[in-house]
């Protein structure tokens, strides 16, 4: 008897160099593959493969529409950019299993990693990460901006470096502002913003700003905003911030 499988794949933040060859395979023996519409445009139609394109907002129907698939013997792959388990398709697959009826328990459900925009970006702009951080998704769609705000100002007052995800859009143009003022009621120094927008593809752009000079309309939601922590730097002579590993 077949397998009844679901593979939930990254396919990392644009660079297509960067989708691991485990991705690779699991979207070349799919007969149906689920996403969002940009992400499925990255994929390459073929004969025996079935796309299945849909818009924002709708990833528990993405996921149950995955199961019924699955149980009708299709090899189900649903991509994701970045890493599926970062504010992406694995949480609200798994999501769906458990509230969803006994016969989706029998998929074999399989999570793939891939490369987030918050690790590319820091490699390009060398180790901003290097210590203690934190991700944090600025979108309020699914959370009371209250929770948003005390996570914030914890991780600020940690001193944590952070990375945050859908920093601004058309439908919360204001959202970023107050989060900036949030880290400068918080923050004992000036701490680096980094500005990474369209990471590893072919008109990506960074940014350097301390936080002193920030704007908001310096975000939006094709960029992703790494902070550092009190600790972080820019190294004299070279494009290279890092975080140093010790917190001395």
């Amino acid at each position: 008897m077949k397998k009844l499988s679901i593979q939930i794949v990254g396919i990392g933040p644009g660079n297509e160099d960067l989708i691991t060859f485990e991705v690779q395979n699991a979207i070349s023996n799919a007969t149906d593959i689920i996403g969002y519409f940009p992400y499925i445009q990255r994929i390459k139609p073929r004969e025996d493969l079935t796309l299945h394109a849909s818009d924002n907002r709708v990833e528990l129907e993405r996921a149950k529409h995955a199961f019924s698939l699955a149980l009708e013997g299709k090899q189900v792959v649903i991509v994701s950019s970045g890493d599926p388990g970062v504010f992406a398709m694995a949480a609200a697959v798994f999501e769906a299993l458990e509230n969803g009826p006994q016969e989706w328990k029998s998929v074999d459900v399989q999570v793939l990693p891939g490369i987030t925009a918050m690790l590319a970006a820091s490699a390009r702009m060398g180790a901003p990460l290097g210590h203690d951080f934190c991700a944090i998704n600025l979108s309020d769609n699914l959370k009371a901006f209250s929770i948003l705000e005390k996570r914030v100002r914890m991780a600020v007052r940690g001193d944590f470096a952070m990375a945050f995800y859908n920093p601004r859009s058309k439908s919360r143009p204001d959202t970023f502002g107050k989060i900036i003022e949030i880290i400068r009621s918080e923050a004992q120094s000036d701490l680096l913003f980094m500005f990474a927008r369209n990471v590893t593809r072919t008109d990506e752009t960074y940014v350097l700003t301390p936080l002193s000079q920030v704007q908001p309309e310096q975000a939006d939601m094709r960029t992703v905003v790494i902070i550092g922590n009190s600790k972080t730097r820019k190294i004299d002579g070279t494009k290279f911030v890092y975080t140093p590993r010790h917190s001395r």
